[in-house]
């Protein structure tokens, strides 16, 4: 399907106590609804005074989270004197009202104290802002605002929910640790908070990666793993389990508890169970392939690793855990052209087999298929379980999808 390349946004404009009515609607480059810029360029204009978005109140397309109708909610830095506050009618105030799992960012106050946050720490560390921020994307899963700074080199700050996701600035250190260049550089953390202020990284998102990218990018974490896995620091850094054994038992759990409106049919549940109950035997082939437990990035996506044609470093660990690398090994492959992911497949196999003489990475590559899906059916649920209700958009159907997946290359020749 093609993606729509804008939205029709109206925004719910707020200050304080105080309703501004909606602003819009007009057009929005860019179809994401996460995607926020442009929504605050034109908001800001159209109000006359700057302001950030809260969050998405509502959203209605056929392409799940992108193009079609959007309706935000936007809080004015400043009282918007052109525009008349009224009184929104009953139906915009419980639009507007509090909700169950609002993430912290999603509340003008929570926005505003994050930016404070950050501000705070920039100053704190010698690199005081220099100038407004400005918002990039705002979601159920995190907030991203890039602040300029008074050395000419940008800031990001990353806001995230603490509750179902890893503390980032930990896993960052872990793997500097091994690789400095490897991890964007963090000037400030706040676990309790999900805060994380960023330096900039030079550089592109390599959703098409060049073969050079691939060679360098894949052996590095691939390396950082293995040393990790060698030494005790990834098992003792208190990352969420995704080991293979304690991944199936929480499938089963998922499996019991996973509520009629996920769109599986009954023989669809009926065929996971069986599923879930054939795979030990699997484990224990995926065990003699002789790969360590470790520290996973957990989305080791292309569009998670930047690159300024000299330096490449990976971004983005809010899925870290612990479990099987090649978890991390197979991510890329949905996002890559055949021939790229079989440079990428024989790359990360090389790499594995330096670090642990004997071992059978490409076979575990081939294994770990129905877990990788399991996994990412765990992960989505864990979102639906701690979102709001509008932003499950977002994730609604993706257990269901994974499950399929798993489902469908179970019975394929590996």
């Amino acid at each position: 399907m093609q993606r729509a390349s804008e939205r029709t946004v109206t925004v719910h404009l707020t200050h304080g106590d105080e309703y501004f009515g909606p602003v819009g609607p007009f057009e929005a480059a860019g179809g994401w609804w996460s995607s926020v810029d442009g929504v605050v360029a034109r908001t800001s204009e159209l109000a006359g005074v700057p302001v950030l978005v809260v969050r998405l109140v509502r959203g209605r397309s056929e392409q799940g989270g992108h193009g079609g109708q959007v309706w935000y909610h936007a809080e004015a830095l400043e009282r918007p004197g052109a525009l008349a506050a009224r009184t929104p009618d009953a139906g915009t105030a419980a639009l507007l009202g509090p909700a169950e799992h609002r993430a912290a960012w999603a509340t003008p106050a929570g926005l505003r104290d994050a930016l404070a946050w950050a501000r705070a720490e920039l100053t704190r560390v010698g690199r005081p802002a220099a100038g407004p921020a400005r918002q990039v994307r705002t979601w159920n899963l995190s907030g991203l605002v890039r602040i300029p700074t008074a050395t000419g080199r940008d800031a990001w700050l990353k806001t995230t929910t603490p509750a179902f996701n890893a503390r980032e600035g930990e896993v960052i250190a872990l793997l500097g640790g091994v690789d400095q260049a490897l991890v964007p550089p963090v000037l400030a953390a706040d676990p309790a908070g999900g805060r994380l202020l960023l330096d900039h990284v030079p550089g592109t998102d390599c959703w098409g990666p060049s073969a050079a990218t691939v060679a360098d990018v894949v052996p590095r974490l691939v390396a950082a793993q293995a040393a990790l896995a060698a030494d005790g620091r990834a098992a003792a850094a208190g990352l969420r389990d995704r080991t293979p054994r304690t991944l199936l038992a929480q499938a089963r759990a998922l499996l019991d508890r996973l509520p009629g409106p996920t769109g599986l049919t009954a023989r669809e549940l009926a065929d996971a169970r069986r599923l879930v109950d054939e795979l030990p035997s699997l484990l224990e082939e995926l065990e003699s392939c002789g790969l360590p437990q470790t520290l996973v990035h957990g989305d080791f996506h292309p569009g998670n690793w930047r690159s300024d044609g000299e330096r490449s470093v990976v971004v983005d660990y809010a899925d870290s855990c612990l479990g099987h690398p090649a978890l991390d090994g197979l991510r890329p492959r949905a996002y890559l052209a055949p021939e790229r992911w079989e440079q990428l497949a024989a790359v990360w196999s090389r790499a594995w087999q330096e670090h642990v003489p004997g071992a059978r990475p490409q076979r575990a590559l081939e294994l770990v298929e129905p877990l990788y899906h399991l996994s990412y059916a765990l992960r989505y649920q864990e979102f639906l379980d701690h979102i709001e209700a509008s932003e499950r958009p977002y994730h609604e159907g993706d257990p269901a999808a994974e499950l399929r997946a798993a489902l469908a290359c179970a019975v394929r020749p590996r």
